[in-house]
């Protein structure tokens, strides 16, 4: 036997008085100030009744009946699940039916019976019969049917009340379990008894034990030979209590079949005469099937042993990976296919080093640099808002001397490439002024200190800019002057000015089609605006409460508004809204960490996967967004050696397919730029995954222009297949037979003769000494000829004194 983890803990110490167990692992414990709490044991929830109650009894066929067939009589809930039983002082018997706990447990009593004189002592359901109640008290017996709430049989005074329970042992410290062996001789036999042999069983227990619940056969986890469980009650806990059979295979003779799950007759036929058994059923197929088993058999395959195998009696096959993610699922709810997703640093040699002079302290709205697939964009502590760019195409070590750079004459408040041209670099800055740059092809080889256009408008200081995800040319930009305008590059003239903000604007985020532009602000308040209808937002709702910073982005397809913020204590927080209501609040929110810069967030709306991280982390964020409970699902975070300036992801094209990259960032160091890649670990990398690479949109080719976008046209991106024209998809790769993990347990198991282990033997011997017939390797070595010795013994050797 074995004590299992508690399920249920921090149980008030007025419920341990009485527990009571049904087959549905429903769990009724009553307590000393008159009330009843019912907890799912399978889930370690409960709901609480206030009703006198003084003793349970659970009627073990008919909750087995109500299972699986609605109440039409008396329930109001669909499917019924317990049915608890409370004697009242004021010598009645009450019926208590209890629904799904997600739902309205009842408010008072299904059945209430007027049972006899005196203080109630027993209540009995029939063991075969379906609603047939017997009731004992001090004065009489009555039997009831409580489907009609008829009383079968008056009063009837017993001449001798043996109250027959069997139960386990109430100790201090120790739970002893009672259990017989008895056998029976033919009654025809003139010398019949009854052989009684009497057994007990310890378990030691922490606590002292308030009650103990017998759980039903048909919950017993029969691949670890379990063939009884016990449900303690303690002051302040649920344990349960296994006791298992040590057998190495499995062992039907443990499991005999046990009651089923149908009555047998009705009350009314068992009181006119009629007499049935309950049909049995096997612990064997209800363990698999029964929708009652225990959180560990029901989240796994079937243990029962298979004929068709090909296993000896005892294994089993592995599950399938449908049979395994559904395993998975049922216990810890839906996980993201990209948990396990990897982010790693390419090699050095794809590098960019020695940067010198890194701007460390730009504006909290800004992200740091900027990059798009062919250069990177980096601002320098050096006078006159100086922006360095480097050419990704020409990784290495970068000279100690001075590098061309952008002078702004002004210090950068934010600059963006623009997505539709990669030569186009805009900075905002200090000065209330946009200055647009054009780099020159090959990159920079000189200092530009004239930009291509300035655009003029505002009255304060710049926050940030962005470029309209479809119109070429169409840039937007929030200021301290509490405005954000639309400006149209082509012209240099500004087009629209939103209004309706009172404090600093943090961040921007234009719709998935373009057509919206959402704002989070330093007031506490999400905005919607549409600009080419009004310049007042259309829809605003309660934000993040900290006012240290927040940005914003659009997910699930422009259902949501992901912002990242922080709460009333500073911490940071991740908020979901939904687009269509920002005045009822956050859908969902998620803590993060505690640290005072914001997270940036990047979102692919290919993979629905968001990376997050902030200015001077060494940790970055992965989550899969979903659009419906839990919203938020985590997966595998990357982590860098040192703090970074921060992530700026690529075109999706720039990713590898081939080795299923979902997605490519430039990181930011103190001294070096690094290309990470973001890798979903495969097996069959020779495949293209297209379940992580579905078609992309193009979204570095403008649809519209910002023309025709003022005047009211929208643009959508084409999209394109990012599979080789080398590589089959996985959905149509050919079907693999399934490969046997381990050999059959025979091949193991076999026992071999004592001739077969001794020719064995002898033949591993032969085989590392050699063949007995080979020659000798000193039999190959060349020696003298005879005459050769016979010379060399007669020719006399002299010697003279100059010798020595």
């Amino acid at each position: 036997m074995k004590r299992q983890n508690v399920l249920i803990n921090h149980i008030p110490a007025h419920l341990a008085s009485s527990v009571c167990l049904t087959l549905s692992l429903t769990l009724a414990v009553r307590s000393h100030n008159e009330s009843c709490s019912v907890w799912d044991i399978s889930q370690g929830n409960h709901t609480f009744c206030q009703n006198t109650m003084i003793t349970f009894i659970v009627p073990p066929v008919e909750l087995l009946y109500f299972w699986y067939q609605p109440l039409l009589t008396y329930s109001g809930c669909a499917t019924v699940q317990c049915l608890i039983m409370s004697v009242s002082v004021l010598i009645q018997v009450k019926l208590w039916r209890v629904c799904d706990l997600d739902q309205d447990q009842p408010s008072n009593a299904e059945v209430t019976l007027s049972a006899a004189d005196g203080r109630l002592e027993i209540v009995l359901f029939h063991p075969a019969a379906s609603g047939l109640l017997a009731v004992a008290s001090a004065r009489g017996v009555q039997v009831w049917d409580v489907t009609r709430d008829t009383a079968l049989t008056g009063k009837h005074t017993p001449s001798v009340f043996i109250p027959i329970t069997i139960t386990a042992l109430n100790t201090r410290s120790c739970l002893q379990l009672l259990y017989f062996k008895c056998s029976l001789k033919p009654y025809s036999d003139a010398n019949s008894d009854l052989s009684l042999s009497l057994s007990v069983s310890h378990c030691l227990t922490d606590v002292s034990t308030r009650g103990v619940a017998l759980v039903p056969k048909l919950a017993l986890d029969v691949s670890c030979c379990e063939v009884l469980r016990l449900m303690q009650l303690s002051d302040n806990f649920i344990v349960p209590i296994s006791y298992q059979v040590p057998r190495k295979d499995f062992h039907a003779d443990l499991y005999p079949d046990t009651v089923g799950h149908t009555p047998a007759v009705t009350a009314e036929d068992w009181w006119k005469g009629e007499n049935k058994q309950v049909v049995t059923s096997s612990v064997l197929a209800s363990t698999s099937s029964s929708p009652l088993s225990t959180p560990s058999s029901s989240a796994a395959p079937s243990r029962s042993p298979s004929s068709t195998s090909g296993l000896s009696s005892g294994f089993l096959p592995s599950p399938s990976p449908s049979q395994s993610s559904r395993a998975i699922h049922s216990m810890l709810g839906p996980s993201s296919k990209f948990r396990h997703i990897q982010g790693a640093v390419l090699h050095r040699d794809t590098h960019i080093t020695n940067l010198r002079g890194l701007h460390l302290t730009t504006p909290g709205e800004c992200d740091g640099f900027c990059a798009n697939g062919q250069r990177v964009a980096v601002p320098l502590a050096i006078a006159g808002g100086q922006i360095a760019v480097f050419e990704l195409s020409q990784p290495g070590k970068l000279p100690d001397t001075a590098l061309p750079t952008i002078q702004n004459s002004v210090n950068v408040a934010d600059f963006c490439w623009d997505p539709f041209d990669t030569h186009k670099l805009v900075v905002a800055g200090d000065d209330a002024k946009i200055r647009v740059w054009q780099i020159p092809k090959g990159g920079l080889t000189e200092t530009l200190t004239e930009p291509e256009r300035v655009l003029r408008g505002h009255t304060e200081k710049i926050y940030s800019i962005k470029f309209h995800p479809h119109a070429s040319g169409l840039l937007a930009s929030s200021s301290y002057d509490l405005t954000v305008r639309l400006w149209n590059l082509e012209t240099g003239e500004e087009v629209k000015r939103l209004s309706g903000h009172q404090d600093q604007i943090f961040g921007m985020a234009w719709s998935p089609d373009g057509k919206l532009l959402a704002t989070v602000c330093k007031d506490g308040k999400v905005r919607l605006y549409d600009p080419r209808k009004s310049t007042l937002p259309i829809q605003e709702g309660p934000g993040p409460e900290g006012q240290r910073g927040a940005r914003v982005v659009w997910v699930c397809d422009g259902k949501y508004l992901l912002v990242s913020g922080f709460d009333s204590r500073s911490e940071r927080q991740l908020y979901l809204f939904s687009a269509e209501s920002l005045a009822s609040g956050s859908v969902v929110s998620a803590p993060a960490d505690v640290s005072p810069s914001t997270l940036i967030p990047f979102y692919d709306p290919d993979t629905s996967v968001l990376i997050l991280t902030g200015k001077g982390d060494t940790r970055v964020y992965i989550y899969e967004i979903v659009p419906e409970a839990p919203y938020f699902m985590e997966c595998s975070s990357f982590h860098s050696s040192e703090p970074h300036k921060g992530l700026c992801f690529l075109p999706k094209a720039e990713c590898n397919v081939r080795d299923v990259e979902v997605a490519r960032a430039i990181r930011l160091g103190k001294t070096t730029i690094e290309p990470v890649a973001f890798r979903v670990p495969r097996v069959k990398k020779e495949f293209f995954q297209d379940d992580v690479f579905p078609e992309t949109a193009v979204w570095w080719d403008a649809s519209l222009t910002a023309a025709a976008w003022l005047s009211g046209s929208n643009g959508q991106h084409r999209k394109i297949s990012l599979r080789p024209n080398d590589m089959t998809p996985v959905s149509e790769a050919p079907k693999e037979a399934p490969v046997r993990k381990y050999l059959p347990s025979s091949v193991y198991l076999e026992e071999k003769t004592d001739e077969q282990k001794k020719e064995e033997l002898l033949s591993a011997m032969v085989a590392k000494l050699g063949n007995r017939e080979d020659p000798l390797p000193q039999e190959s070595y060349e020696g003298v000829d005879e005459d050769e010795w016979v010379s060399k013994e007669l020719t006399p050797q002299t010697h003279t004194p100059d010798d020595s």
